[in-house]
């Protein structure tokens, strides 16, 4: 498998920067930096450069494509030491496919995928973490639950044993506009308090937002997880 081959000390580089300005940030919003992970979102990178940020201690590991997924975990050489997340769009046909490979689905965005995930963790026996993807922008062109459908999303992943919800995940508006983003972010941090109170039975601990262009943002609107590709290797095609 051929991927992208960014330079390592490049890579590193971009890593020490990008966790000084996690801390540096962090501790601005009065919060601790250790209260916010770093996801390496990892599309088109090759699995030399994956295992290499791995040994240099990124644990989560996100990949956006199945196809692309399954030549390329079994490829990486520390993917032992990686939890793997699936962050892309998933189709429910790659279901079972995603349930092998992954330990957490960040994209959960409709009913029909709850239910085949679902049906795809109780085959194998494994539950899988989810995380509700909520569309906060409401911008046509993304996935996602509608905001106002918040509780028909948690119960579609609350109505089988196999699923686990984790929390909610969203992406920013794709927009300059700083408040529209902040905006966003916030009313995924209010959504998130409203389910932790209502479905008492399940953790909703993980905010996942936030990625190369507005991670601080989302730290200072209580992102728990951000998902840094461009940030950490560089432009991709």
């Amino acid at each position: 498998m051929i991927g992208l081959q960014p330079s390592m000390p490049v890579v590193t580089d971009n890593l020490r920067h990008v966790r000084e300005r996690v801390s540096q940030v962090s501790v601005g919003a009065g919060r601790s930096p250790e209260d916010v992970r770093l996801l390496a979102a990892t599309k088109q990178v090759s699995p030399a450069v994956v295992s290499r940020i791995i040994e240099q201690g990124i644990r989560l590991i996100g990949e956006n494509r199945i196809q692309e997924a399954v030549s390329k975990i079994p490829a990486v050489e520390a993917r032992d030491q990686a939890v793997w997340h699936f962050i892309g769009h998933l189709q429910t046909n790659k279901a079972s496919q995603a349930v092998d490979l992954f330990s957490t689905v960040q994209s959960l965005d409709s009913t029909r995928l709850a239910e085949s995930l679902g049906r795809a963790a109780s085959r194998r026996g494994r539950p899988v973490d989810v995380l509700l993807e909520i569309n906060t922008s409401g911008e046509s062109s993304k996935q996602g639950f509608r905001v106002d459908d918040i509780y028909v999303a948690a119960e579609a992943a609350l109505a089988t044993e196999w699923l686990r919800p984790a929390g909610l995940m969203t992406i920013g508006p794709l927009t300059g506009d700083v408040h529209a983003v902040r905006a966003s972010f916030r009313m995924l941090a209010t959504l998130r308090d409203r389910l932790a109170a209502r479905y008492t039975e399940s953790e909703w601990g993980l905010l996942s937002m936030g990625m190369s262009d507005d991670y601080e943002i989302a730290i200072q609107e209580g992102s728990t997880l951000i998902r840094l590709g461009r940030a950490l290797f560089g432009p991709r095609g």
